[in-house]
């Protein structure tokens, strides 16, 4: 399993870098079920200048084409970038406009953020989350902000979990690995097959695939491995 970490942050050390680590270790730790995770990060602080002549020559430098690549055949994408005049650095949608316009369809993303003030909280909603449904991304419902005063504090240490759990079980579902638990539902699902009255199996009531009318309904990870074909 592949996932790699898009960080855009600027500064040395990085609170942006901080949160991508965060989230990297999360969700290894949840996936590690489905296999071995390797984990590439792609500082775009490193490739600015390779991304600023992309766009003047049209052709990406070694290290730039390598991150491209690394970025395109990752099973799993974690970006984060820092917040500036309320959306993306300008850095963060160099680096996405410079991909092809399907290189990421169907990737399972999640989006993160850092900020000084809690107000920009909603740059993930109004910008993040638009950026990557246009590039036919899947991005995971809990995306992660954190402003100067979340760290140490109650609760980023939860959204951390939930959103790299839900990545988790998006990734190993798409690679064909043991879906960890979704995060907060128990680890045994109502699809388990029931004995009917003439002792055949039948799916139980509200479980995956099960109708009234008998039709089947087609998973989410299948119609999510159908877009990667």
């Amino acid at each position: 399993m592949k996932l790699v970490v898009v960080s855009a942050g600027l500064s040395v050390p990085s609170s942006t870098r901080l949160l991508a680590d965060r989230l990297a270790a999360a969700t290894a730790g949840r996936a590690a079920g489905a296999g071995l995770v390797d984990v590439h990060v792609v500082e775009l602080r490193d490739l600015a200048v390779e991304i600023a002549h992309n766009f003047t020559n049209g052709f990406p430098g070694r290290a730039l084409s390598a991150a491209i690549d690394d970025v395109t055949s990752a099973d799993g994408l974690i970006v984060v970038t820092p917040v500036f005049s309320a959306s993306y650095s300008g850095l963060f949608k160099s680096f996405f406009d410079v991909l092809d316009k399907d290189a990421l369809v169907g990737t399972p993303v999640l989006i993160a953020a850092t900020g000084g003030t809690g107000r920009h909280s909603l740059v993930l909603e109004h910008a993040l989350r638009p950026l990557f449904a246009y590039l036919r991304a899947v991005v995971v419902p809990t995306g992660v902000y954190a402003a100067s005063e979340d760290w140490g504090a109650e609760g980023l240490a939860e959204r951390i979990e939930r959103a790299s759990g839900e990545l988790a079980v998006l990734v190993s579902a798409l690679v064909g690995g043991a879906a960890p638990a979704a995060p907060g539902r128990a680890e045994s699902g109502s699809s388990t097959p029931t004995a009917g009255a003439s002792g055949s199996s039948v799916p139980a009531q509200g479980s995956v695939g099960a109708r009234e009318d008998g039709l089947r309904v087609v998973p989410f990870e299948e119609q999510l491995a159908a877009l990667r074909r």
